[in-house]
């Protein structure tokens, strides 16, 4: 096989990995563990096979020495590490340990091989003048075995501490050892050679600058290992300084021959984004209050280093080197290196920009147009390279006298075209007529930037159009006026209001009457803040670390302000503005076209309970769904169902009952929430992803783990992952357990996990009612927070809606069994569930029989299944003739609120 054959194969290894990344990026909310798997396509994928390939194909023109072995033991490791980067990948998607257990140990014995196939080389090979680069190569398959091997307990340890530091240790011996080192090493005449510039030497070559390297990254992971965060920080400042000296001769190299091709800005950006990332690795450990709230800023950080360094670093890499490989000569290679340059400046704009901009405190909805750009831009080299690819093959077969004039004569009418419109300032670094005459001329570059900046301020305009509240945009016009009545002094007063733990502080702020108020508002918090005064004047939301000024214009009364956010003015976070000499029996009206607080209507006017809902209403089924089956394999040989499934907070506006809408929050649409069905023993692999517009969290009390992590509040546009096993049957709760709990689990957001206990019997009919609350704020708004802590609810319902059930009955046949779980999601009120007309012969509460077929004189029954908030169970009974049979909560007036439904039973 010849060499460019050979290349060009294992060179569609790497394209292969990314377009499954593309895929993975946008499908990524139908997918399980999404976000570990985009990040493992691209770097495990694509990033290390590329990785194998050319660090063996530098280490061969640096040793100038082929690998024992040649390309057969080249392909072995290819295939290897394929194989087993897949099995990790299908592993950590089905949740079957054992396959991450195999593919990791490939991966990681793989990467020995690789590195005592190098050694064994170097060990034979002449001297050479930059034969110590191939260390870097030899160090980063050490590192890669190491991380593997962390990745793969990591797999099997459950949350919390240890967990977090196995995490760290991984971050750093992958993402700084694997690829960091290899890319130093390959850089340090990579770089050189892409900018056309002369190679003496390179500080990445000389003693000492790896032994600091490597010494970072010992002392990296020993700190996580031995749990010690600053020595772990220390480990990353290390690396830093090694770093450091490597980019210095970098960017000197960078000013004496600028960049003007994408492949020397693509790798220019990279090196920025990797010294950012190692310094960021090192202050995010070092300032962090534990070892989770550090895995969880690198958690945040890994997308960064995947966009920002390597994905850049891989196509810079690949749109200098693949003209090369292709080969022909300079007739070939230059319209094929054209191809992959085309809309060079317009594509690193674009990618670094949205980068910049991403990691802004800009809204959730910014941030997904942002990510659809970038990942698009970066996504349209697969589409350049097929495109250089067929000039490439279109240019070799021109080969007769003619078709070589042809091209000829073409090319130099454009020489002589572009010269023509060339200013005299160009930078002459290419030949046959410089930059511009290969089309890279100043206008252009001009006409690219305005274009990539203009695509930006774009996407962030459609973010803002598609959640002008989350941008501080829904305010009105009441900042810039009168805030009451009163005589303005014409002197401005200007408040610094920290937010921070659910306060204001200063909650009381004293003006002189008459002062115009200029309030700045600080975010010190971990969440979401805003200010919304009664006088109608809104600050829009303030995100965490932000600051932003209020206007509220002249005071002349007394003015209450408290944050918005649903349940924040509950904990407190109220403010007081005092106009200190006002005359109190001056006119203390609001202005003019401002509505007074609290004086929206509520939806409870409206509310209506003998009203029937619309012909073509369709009440929440109630029927268990099936145990879903997905089955993996355990160490000790058993094969526990995995139950997948992407949860998903949306803000959804639902009629709860007819002519009555709310705001709802929820877990995928609905509240409640989807019912997961399994049994003991099953694994449950949850993605949980934000999608709504305050912070949220989920709580599945099915599962037993420390809260510290799975549990915690993520902000929009995050995700996280949650993996529980089913230990105890009964049917659990889960929910949002974000501050203020009740106001979040009273707008809907809750759910059910049903775990069927040891020996269930099979029935013929199987519902599951979950109970919960309505406190109606203003129709199509909220939940009334202040109704929620008075724990007076309008309504109280199954499965979500009032009396759905009885305008559409739940059905049964005379005869048959039906057994029906019922849970009590609250947030406050209890249930007393009851069947009028029947009688349960069975009950199960919180884990066990308080009744089985009719107990141990076989003819004992129960008239109600009793449960606190947050409790459940189920009964089992058998309807004995035709009929309606109502069911309902026996706490009447809950009943009457719409707890009540009925079981149409025909012969």
């Amino acid at each position: 096989m010849s060499r460019r054959l050979w290349h060009l194969l294992t060179g569609l290894l790497v394209p292969a990995w990314l377009v499954l990344t593309v895929v993975a990026v946008l499908f990524h909310r139908f997918l399980p563990v999404a976000p570990w798997l985009m990040v493992h396509l691209l770097l495990l994928g694509a990033v290390s096979t590329a990785i194998l390939t050319w660090s063996q194909h530098f280490a061969d023109t640096l040793l100038r020495r082929s690998a024992p072995g040649g390309r057969a033991s080249m392909g072995v490791r290819l295939l290897t590490h394929t194989v087993g980067a897949a099995l990790v990948v299908a592993g950590m998607v089905g949740g079957w340990w054992p396959l991450v257990l195999v593919g990791g140990s490939l991966v990681g014995a793989n990467a020995l091989l690789h590195a005592g196939i190098l050694f064994a080389q170097s060990r034979g090979s002449l001297p050479a003048r930059f034969a110590p680069l191939v260390r870097y190569y030899l160090a980063a398959g050490v590192a890669l075995s190491i991380g593997v091997t962390l990745g793969v307990l990591m797999a099997r340890t459950d949350e919390g501490e240890p967990f977090e530091r196995l995490f760290v240790a991984h971050i750093g011996l992958n993402l700084l050892g694997w690829v960091g080192l290899t890319v130093i090493g390959t850089v340090a005449l990579l770089w050189p050679t892409v900018l056309h510039a002369r190679v003496q030497t390179t500080r990445a070559s000389a003693r000492g600058t790896l032994p600091l390297l490597l010494a970072g990254l010992a002392v990296l992971g020993l700190g996580a290992l031995a749990d010690q965060r600053l020595v772990t920080a220390l480990g990353a400042l290390l690396y830093l300084v090694g770093l450091g000296l490597v980019l210095v001769e970098a960017v000197r190299l960078g000013r004496t021959s600028p960049p003007t091709t994408f492949a020397s800005w693509s790798i220019g950006a990279a090196l920025a984004w990797f010294f950012l990332c190692v310094a960021g690795f090192g202050l995010l450990v070092a300032f962090a209050p534990s070892w989770v709230a550090a895995a969880d800023r690198l958690e945040q950080l890994v997308p960064v280093f995947a966009v920002g360094f390597a994905a850049q670093i891989l196509l810079g890499a690949l749109s200098y080197l693949l003209p090369v490989v292709l080969g022909g000569g300079p007739r070939v290679s230059r319209p094929t290196a054209r191809e992959l340059d085309r809309g060079a400046l317009f594509r690193v704009i674009v990618v670094n920009g949205g980068l910049v901009l991403y990691l802004l405190p800009v809204p959730s909805l910014v941030r997904v147009t942002l990510s659809l750009l970038v990942v698009g831009t970066l996504a349209s080299f697969l589409v350049l390279m097929t495109r250089a690819m067929r000039v490439n093959r279109r240019v070799r077969r021109a080969t007769d006298a003619s078709s070589f004039l042809v091209l000829m004569t073409r090319a130099m009418r454009v020489n002589r075209r572009v010269r023509r419109a060339t200013d005299a300032s160009a930078s002459p670094i290419r030949p046959a007529g410089g930059p511009a005459a290969t089309g890279a001329e100043q206008p252009r570059r001009t006409g690219a930037t305005v274009t990539a900046v203009g695509a930006l301020l774009l996407v962030v305009t459609l973010g803002v159009a598609m959640d002008p509240a989350a941008a501080g945009m829904a305010s009105g016009a009441a900042s810039a006026g009168v805030s009451a009545s009163g005589h303005a002094t014409g002197h401005t007063t200007r408040v610094d209001v920290r937010m921070k733990d659910t306060r204001f502080s200063p909650d009381r702020i004293e003006i002189p009457a008459g002062d115009t108020l200029v309030i700045t508002l600080t975010n010190a918090d971990d969440m979401v803040h805003n200010l919304v005064l009664a006088t109608g004047v809104v600050s829009g939301s303030v995100a965490p670390g932000t600051s932003k000024d209020v206007t509220i214009g002249v005071v002349g009364t007394d003015i209450d302000g408290w944050c918005s956010i649903a349940g924040h003015k509950l904990l407190g976070m109220t403010l007081t503005v005092v106009a200190v000499g006002a005359d109190p029996a001056g006119d203390a009206a609001m202005p003019a076209g401002h509505a007074s607080a609290g004086g929206e209507s509520s939806a409870a006017d409206d509310l209506d309970l003998m009203k029937k809902p619309a012909a073509d209403f369709t009440a929440r089924d109630a029927v268990l769904p099936p145990v879903s089956v997905q089955t993996g394999s355990t160490p000790n040989g058993s094969t526990p169902t995995v139950h997948t499934l992407t949860m998903r907070v949306k803000n959804v506006t639902t009629e709860v009952s007819p002519g009555v809408t709310q705001s709802l929050w929820t877990f995928n649409g609905t509240a409640p929430g989807p019912t997961l069905h399994g049994r003991v023993g099953d694994v449950f692999d949850i993605t949980f992803v934000n999608d709504g517009s305050i912070e949220h969290s989920i709580d599945f009390h099915a599962g037993a783990l420390a809260p510290d992590k799975a549990m915690r509040s993520i902000a929009p546009g995050q995700s996280l992952s949650y993996r529980f096993t089913a230990t105890s049957s009964g049917i659990w709760l889960y929910h949002c357990s974000t501050m203020p709990m009740s106001v979040h689990i009273a707008n809907g957001m809750f759910g059910a996990v049903v775990i069927d206990p040891a020996g269930l019997t099979p029935v013929d009919r199987e519902y599951v009612l979950v109970q919960s609350e309505l406190y109606l704020g203003a129709q199509g708004g909220e939940a009334d927070a202040d109704k929620v802590a008075a724990q007076f609810p309008d309504l109280v319902v199954f499965n979500g809606i009032a009396n759905q059930y009885g305008a559409r009955p739940l059905t049964a046949k005379v005869g048959e069994r039906v057994r029906v779980w019922v849970l009590d999601a609250g947030p406050n009120v209890g249930s007393s569930f009851h069947v009028v007309g029947g009688q349960f012969d069975t009950v199960f509460k919180e884990g066990d029989y308080l009744l089985r077929d009719g107990g141990s004189t076989g003819t004992g029954g129960s008239q109600v299944l009793d449960l606190a908030a947050a409790q459940g169970g189920f009964v089992e009974l058998t309807f004995p003739e035709a009929g309606s049979y109502p069911f309902v909560s026996h706490v009447m007036s809950d009943a009457e609120k719409g707890a009540r439904g009925v079981f149409q039973v025909t012969p």
